[in-house]
């Protein structure tokens, strides 16, 4: 093999080394995004909101239940996305929760 042969082949297997790495750091669990999501939840229920703004509440839960589902599957992305709005879902109905009772 030529000395240019060996550079290509170095540099396509350094390519292919760059693309699963990325691709493996995109496939962790969302460790993080599950803990915001119940701390989310947990802050919507202190401020009351299972009176104050049950849908909003509901559909945290139900999109946190799903993240979980999804977590246990290895479906790592889109209980990534789950997490993500039920996080989204509990502050909007943390934010409910704290507008009705002012």
């Amino acid at each position: 093999m030529s000395s240019s042969g060996t550079r290509r082949g170095l540099k396509a297997g350094l390519a292919a080394f760059v693309v699963m790495a990325v691709l493996a750091g995109c496939a962790s669990a969302p460790v993080q995004e599950m803990s915001d999501a119940r701390q989310a939840i947990h802050a919507a229920e202190e401020a009351g909101a299972a009176t104050l703004a049950p849908d909003a509440l509901r559909d945290a839960k139900r999109l946190l239940t799903s993240a979980e589902r999804k977590l246990q599957r290895e479906a790592y992305t889109a209980a990534r996305q789950d997490a993500r709005e039920a996080r989204r879902r509990a502050a909007e109905a943390l934010r409910a929760a704290q507008a009705s009772s002012d």
